[in-house]
């Protein structure tokens, strides 16, 4: 099969791809919206950029041009946190991405509890394993669409206890979930240990403070 890219609606490269770039992690994002009230989304395009200092990267996509609630509060705010689900919590995960008011507060509506930030005002999930509180640092604006790729500062990780060793996070332990094609999700599944190759370690470039 062929597929000319150019011959596709916005929609249909979108279900294509989100088949093709499998699996995907899914940054489970809280933000202060209107009123203080808390938002709630999944995003599944997301990676981390650096690790001096570190930060994660997500696309947020547009909703009929309009920037999504989570977008929005980011600018206004300058902070959100990432949530990292594990397969317990798979529903609400899916349960959140339902499109709801500005006013409206996912976190509410599927009882999650949440935890007071420590260095950003915006709370983090309680019942998440991983969470990593983030600074705004720069957005860029790709395609014709609107979509923009929003990059945050983690200022500090809060990692449940047992999941990191020797400085490591213990994957088979976090049992976290991804996202594929459609509303379909992924479990982790059986590892595969090969032998380390040595790599040469990270280091500051020069001239950086």
């Amino acid at each position: 099969m062929r597929i000319a890219a150019q011959e596709l609606t916005p929609e249909q490269t979108y279900k294509l791809m989100s088949g093709i770039v499998v699996p995907r992690p899914i940054a489970w994002i809280t933000t202060l919206g209107p009123g203080g009230k808390v938002n709630l989304a999944p995003f599944s395009c997301y990676t981390f950029v650096s690790n001096t200092p570190p930060m994660i990267g997500v696309n947020l996509g547009r909703k009929a041009g309009q920037r999504k609630d989570t977008a929005r509060n980011i600018l206004d705010h300058g902070h959100f946190v990432v949530n990292v689900g594990d397969e317990t919590l798979l529903d609400a995960i899916h349960a959140s991405a339902e499109e709801h008011p500005p006013e409206v507060s996912e976190v509410e509506l599927l009882g999650l509890e949440v935890i007071p930030g420590e260095i950003i005002a915006t709370p983090r999930l309680a019942a998440a394993p991983i969470s990593m509180e983030c600074r705004f640092h720069s957005v860029t604006p790709y395609g014709d669409t609107g979509a923009e790729f929003f990059v945050g500062e983690v200022l500090v990780f809060h990692i449940r206890d047992g999941l990191a060793r020797d400085g490591k996070i213990d994957t088979e332990r976090l049992r976290p979930v991804c996202r594929i094609g459609g509303p379909n999700y992924a479990s982790l599944g059986p590892i595969v240990t090969k032998q380390a190759i040595r790599q040469t370690p990270k280091s500051v470039m020069p001239g950086k403070p």
